[in-house]
């Protein structure tokens, strides 16, 4: 359990290869070829794949969602996408050939924060959808914090009311860009947006529970921004500013999604930005930079799960070396009650508060 559990770390973690791993192994003088790595990587996915889907119900039930995507390579997706554009273009019909990798978190009103990792052709949106699937109902509006690309709001077969947050980190980035030829300019609007940052470090500091945190914007944060908010409407009023210059578009970015960017102002526990998804995001990134492409779409899967569990180990301050190995060795019980072998509660479930016994091993219901 536990050379297994080090091999998806270092597989789904951290990126390498399993030409690469296979180096490593021998290195150590314990021979382990690509093939048989894959093999016994792929069995334990199998092992612990109900504790992934009741990762992904729990998720469901958060309070707010994170979601954005970045491209990846399905080898055998990639091959065959050539001929099938081919194909659809002689019908007259269009379909899509880019490949992704959706980042979700989830933060609950428990105070876990849930990291899904989905791989495939759909949009971060559409996975997004799928997560809601599993949404209980009844539950209050969730809040989705994302940039404003359309393809990350989920299409719903029922509709569910969702209180869209746009990024204000995305918003920021575009006067970043355009600081050298607006010096001037840009300092107010990042002086204004470190100001609101500021007051938000200070209530996660403070550690202030969301409707006192969203008290502190509203007095200190909510005059910050209606200032910057008058003042990029005078920038086109009074003409000081083109608006087909880079100054010019990042105002027009903001006037157009400014309820959005200011969520945070009426909403009790709405994010700033998108940030929390965005690092999440850069694991995948790490292992395109690695390993290139997964081989097949099974491949894909395995790896999304493991990402899954790893990132929301890490997110809850869980060893995710420790729990791999733990889900291994009971694999009977978790697939009784995934529940009780989550990242922030297996610790609990192998030795219950006053019992001074081995761990439980077969004596969940």
């Amino acid at each position: 359990a536990a050379a297994s559990g080090r091999l998806a770390l270092r597989k789904e973690c951290r990126g390498w290869p399993w030409v690469r791993l296979a180096r490593v192994e021998a290195s150590l003088g314990l021979p382990l070829p690509a093939s048989t790595q894959w093999e016994v990587v792929e069995a334990i996915a199998a092992v612990i794949r109900p504790v992934f889907e009741e990762l992904i119900r729990q998720a469901a039930q958060g309070e707010v969602f994170y979601n954005d995507d970045t491209s990846m390579k399905i080898l055998a997706l990639a091959r065959a996408s050539p001929q099938r554009a081919e194909e659809k273009e002689s019908s007259g019909s269009k379909e899509r050939t880019g490949l992704f990798t959706s980042g979700i978190v989830s933060r609950t009103r428990h105070g876990q924060r849930i990291a899904l990792f989905f791989t495939g052709r759909n949009h971060a949106g559409e996975n997004l959808a799928r997560v809601f699937v599993e949404r209980a109902k009844g539950l209050p509006p969730p809040i989705q914090m994302s940039d404003a690309l359309s393809r990350n709001v989920p299409k719903l077969p029922e509709k569910l009311d969702i209180l869209w947050g746009n990024c204000n980190a995305h918003a920021r980035r575009r006067f970043v860009e355009v600081t050298p030829n607006f010096p001037h300019e840009c300092r107010f609007v990042l002086e204004s947006f470190g100001e609101v940052y500021g007051y938000d470090a200070e209530a996660e500091k403070r550690g202030l529970p969301p409707g006192e945190r969203l008290r502190l914007h509203q007095e200190r944060s909510q005059p910050v921004m209606d200032a910057l908010h008058a003042w990029f409407k005078a920038q086109f009023a009074e003409k000081k500013v083109e608006p087909n210059s880079g100054l010019g578009e990042a105002i027009t970015y903001c006037l157009k999604r400014w309820d959005r960017l200011t969520l945070f102002l009426r909403e009790p526990g709405a994010p700033l930005d998108s940030n929390l998804v965005e690092r999440a995001l850069k694991k995948c990134i790490l292992h395109r930079k690695n390993s290139l492409f997964y081989k097949t779409t099974n491949g894909a899967e395995v790896g999304d799960l493991f990402m899954s569990l790893i990132h929301t180990c890490e997110l809850n301050g869980t060893h995710p070396f420790d729990y791999l190995t733990e889900l291994q060795k009971h694999a009977t019980d978790l697939a009784k009650n995934p529940a009780a072998w989550m990242p922030w509660n297996y610790r609990e479930t192998l030795q219950p508060p006053g019992n001074e016994g081995p761990p439980l091993q077969s004596s969940l219901k």
